[in-house]
């Protein structure tokens, strides 16, 4: 997602924050969440503020936990007891798994001590997060340096054939490299950077001129990828309204 961006929105009783660095994106909100199936490119680690969180896969039973660890690529619904902040890291941070995996509460409250957004008024601290981070993930996995260098330009590129050609390699070739490598396709890669770029202008910009900013086609092709990758659209994302609601079936 986006760089070096954040913006704090507060409409009502409803919180929201959006910050994010070169690797590590965090969205957060004060109120209960239960959001709607989706899957996206990047690991997810859910840290409800005061609370639980329960993650259903599709097709299997639900996971419970006081945070989860989400893989990318998985059919999920989340939902978390209290609000809640989460980070999102590259698909890459770590080996491929396919299973949500439940964060230990001490960890958790590491973690949120770690970003400092106890009421999320304030601006996390996403490089202290990203060191507690390194343990729960482990060894960061390596990529090929084509694919780093395809990364770093993907998301203001406007042909795929030229990045390819950049790093010295056909279309079909990048495309398989960047799915062996990272287990991502390419064009959803590129979509989950230009959601991220989106998502940074939302507080400052209405939201047909965050998708141009970013390089949507236009705000119903922003609003697709949103609800593909988030589970949301991006109206209720801008104005943190849908999520601030009782959760039903989070008493643990």
């Amino acid at each position: 997602m986006a760089a070096g961006r954040s913006w704090f929105l507060e409409q009502s009783d409803c919180r929201a924050l959006f910050a994010s660095s070169s690797d590590v994106t965090l969205f957060g909100e004060y109120g209960p969440a239960h959001v709607a199936r989706h899957r996206h490119p990047a690991w997810k680690v859910l840290l409800p503020l005061d609370g639980y969180v329960r993650v259903v896969p599709d097709g299997r039973p639900p996971v419970y936990g006081r945070g989860m660890l989400v893989p990318p690529q998985l059919a999920h619904r989340p939902a978390t007891s209290s609000g809640y902040v989460a980070l999102f890291l590259p698909p890459w941070q770590a080996g491929r798994t396919g299973e949500p995996t439940p964060v230990p509460p001490q960890k958790v409250r590491r973690l949120l001590a770690a970003l400092c957004v106890h009421d999320l008024r304030e601006t996390p601290d996403l490089d202290a997060a990203r060191a507690e981070l390194s343990d729960l993930f482990g060894t960061r996995r390596a990529i090929d340096p084509r694919i780093g260098q395809v990364l770093n330009e993907l998301e203001h590129a406007r042909r795929i054939d030229h990045l390819a050609a950049g790093v010295g390699l056909s279309p079909a070739r990048l495309r398989a490299l960047v799915n062996e490598e990272v287990g991502v396709p390419l064009v959803q890669l590129r979509q989950w950077r230009r959601l991220g770029t989106a998502i940074a202008h939302f507080r400052e910009s209405s939201i047909g001129t965050a998708a141009a900013r970013a390089g949507f086609a236009d705000q119903a092709h922003l609003t697709r990828v949103t609800r593909r990758f988030t589970g949301r659209t991006p109206t209720t994302i801008a104005s943190s309204s849908e999520p601030c609601r009782r959760v039903p079936g989070m008493q643990l």
